[in-house]
């Protein structure tokens, strides 16, 4: 669902309020509640329900009839989680997007839905970053926060273990880089990640709930005619956005940076380049005045801080390992945001920073490893992955998104408490 503050109306739709609209994770179409659709169950054994026929708007969407004979897809009132077919009278609970016809999960139309947009280029270890978070967000820092993370579908469940956390968990082998959507189109991740949180002296606790999309794009697909559209429509969404920064992109980083490959040559894998990309989409998009800065909250992270040498990060607060609390440390968040704009600047990069604070009326700063040590030769490193503050952007998110309070230490405990907005 949209925020209200940045879309006072559905588009298409002036009378309907952004909080009776549901946001396709596929093609990213927005539309009031009651107009998804439904699709029959169809036939199955001695089951009466309709025969599959061939869905256009499927195959349209994914450029192929194969897989798009389904049962049909029908109309009724889509805040109803349950409708039964015109045609056979069975009941069914399958909800589709009325545009691409692309299934609904049901955990995805009843939680406030929050798209993150993941951008970055083919170098700066985008699908790593996915599949390492995620495993977070299962295990150690979903136990932290007291949530638990559920994929929304099917689709979902076998994309990631496919082709995030066999080959680079189990099998230890480096993802390939993220190809292009024209080349090899791509999927979201749709998850739902539920928090209980506790309540006061005399206040029952409670649970929120939060449909999170996680859909990564290569730095060339905003040049590229046949996905373009797409994207932008994708970035439009986009309730906050993660750029993803290779410091080996950074000339003047790479003196800093131990015993790691060269910088890629590619054209595209200019981070400022890339962010000024996005942000010209954004601003196109969103109809953004001359002088206005976006209010779509920013995360930009340097990555592969692993590589960095240790001198660098002594004393610093990079150096320090995050508490793991449940609550965002606001101080830690200061002091790492403060750091790697020092570093920015060291580097010569601090156009990068100045660039933001005139285009974003919200950003943040962040520095991190997702495998934690230096591959060798398409592997993992002997130790294994040992992520290093890599979920820190998306706990500044969920502060911002309202499902995580932030906090300042006192002597001994973590003291005043700030909730988020």
């Amino acid at each position: 669902m949209l925020d209200k503050a940045r879309f006072p109306g559905v588009r298409g739709f002036p009378g309907v309020p952004a909080r009776d609209a549901v946001t396709c994770p596929y093609c990213f179409a927005v539309v009031p509640s009651q107009r998804v659709r439904f699709r029959c169950r169809g036939q199955a054994g001695r089951r009466p329900g309709c025969a599959p026929v061939l869905d256009h708007r499927l195959a349209g969407y994914t450029g192929s009839t194969a897989g798009a004979s389904l049962p049909p897809v029908f109309a009724a009132p889509g805040r109803r989680s349950r409708a039964a077919c015109p045609d056979c009278g069975q009941e069914t609970g399958s909800r589709v997007c009325p545009e691409c016809h692309n299934p609904l999960p049901s955990a995805y139309c009843d939680s406030p839905g929050r798209i993150v947009a993941l951008v970055g280029a083919k170098n700066a270890g985008k699908s790593t970053y996915i599949a390492v978070l995620l495993h977070e967000l299962m295990n150690r820092v979903g136990t932290e926060l007291d949530a638990s993370l559920v994929a929304c579908d099917d689709r979902t469940i076998e994309r990631y273990k496919r082709d995030f956390a066999r080959p680079l968990l189990e099998e230890r082998r480096l993802l390939p880089t993220t190809t292009s959507a024209a080349t090899s189109p791509r999927e979201p991740l749709v998850y739902l990640l539920t928090r209980s949180r506790a309540g006061g002296r005399f206040a029952r606790g409670r649970t929120d709930s939060l449909a999170l999309v996680l859909f990564d794009t290569a730095g060339e697909d905003l040049r590229s005619r046949e996905v373009r559209d797409l994207h932008l429509r994708y970035l439009e969404a986009a309730d906050a956005i993660i750029f993803l920064v290779d410091p080996l992109e950074l000339p003047g980083a790479r003196a800093e940076l131990a015993d790691t490959a060269p910088p890629s040559g590619d054209p595209d894998a200019e981070p400022i380049d890339i962010i000024a990309r996005v942000t010209e989409a954004l601003r196109e998009r969103r109809g953004a005045k001359p002088g206005d800065r976006l209010r779509v909250p920013v995360a930009v992270a340097l990555t592969k801080i692993d590589a960095l040498r240790p001198g660098l990060l002594r004393q610093s607060a990079l150096q320090r390992t995050r508490a793991g609390v449940g609550v965002l440390d606001l101080d830690d968040r200061e002091a790492v945001d403060e750091q790697v704009r020092a570093m920015l600047h060291d580097w010569q990069a601090g156009r990068l920073d100045l660039y933001l604070r005139q285009q974003y009326a919200e950003y943040a700063l962040f520095g991190l490893s997702a495998l934690g040590g230096i591959p060798r030769d398409g592997r993992v490193g002997e130790g294994g992955v040992r992520p290093y503050r890599a979920e820190d952007p998306l706990l500044w998110l969920l502060y911002r998104f309202g499902m995580l309070d932030g906090a300042r230490p006192g002597p001994g405990r973590l003291g005043r408490r700030a909730a988020g907005m």
